[in-house]
């Protein structure tokens, strides 16, 4: 069996375990992420109990392009500017929820942060769903970064229900959040895009 026909394997794996309302662990360009279809309850309520996140704070989601990301979230030109600059990349970006879309993600909020990661098998995984994924790091909360498999198994191996398993992350750090929810946008979180890369693509 060659590599890609193991990793055609590995990500309908993945998809069926999502469909079936189960929670996986998913390689991204920054960290390994738990996921879990946006919109199954259930599945989300599981992230924040294996997480150990307080429900009252609500999970970044990822999309597969740009295209999915404005079903679940209304983008403003600053926003657009931003996602097609650096999506798919290491950039995750607040915005208002479209009125549809509604998820136990965020966690009763009218706000969603939003990210296009840069990995292939991600973005296989979110377009064959065809549907948002939670977002968080698969890492207990304050647990060690998880950048390899083992690091995902040492602090989670029993809860999740599927790991696609793609070696280490190349980037082995949190993505840059954006608040674009107001009238200007803000930095709220400095990861692996800069502050200067993020003005300059706003100057242009």
């Amino acid at each position: 069996m060659t590599n890609s026909t193991m990793s055609v394997l590995a990500i309908e794996k993945a998809v069926s375990v999502l469909r079936s309302g189960g929670v996986i662990a998913l390689p991204t360009d920054t960290l390994y992420a738990l996921a879990a279809a946006a919109r199954d309850a259930e599945a989300v309520r599981r992230v924040f109990a294996i997480k150990g996140r307080e429900g009252a704070k609500p999970l970044p989601l990822f999309v597969s392009d740009l295209a999915m990301a404005e079903r679940v979230a209304v983008f403003s030109p600053t926003a657009h500017r931003l996602a097609e600059r650096f999506w798919p990349g290491p950039l995750t970006i607040a915005l208002p929820r479209q009125p549809a879309f509604e998820s136990e993600a965020l966690a009763g909020g009218d706000t969603v942060a939003l990210r296009a990661p840069d990995h292939e098998a991600a973005l296989a995984v979110i377009a064959a769903l065809a549907t948002p994924v939670t977002a968080t790091s698969a890492n207990r909360s304050g647990g060690r970064d998880p950048i390899t498999p083992a690091e995902v198994l040492r602090q989670l191996d029993g809860e999740i229900d599927y790991l696609l398993d793609a070696g280490p992350c190349l980037i082995g750090f949190a993505s840059t959040v954006v608040d674009c929810t107001g009238p200007e946008p803000r930095i709220t979180r400095n990861g692996a895009i800069s502050e200067r890369a993020i003005h300059d693509a706003l100057a242009r």
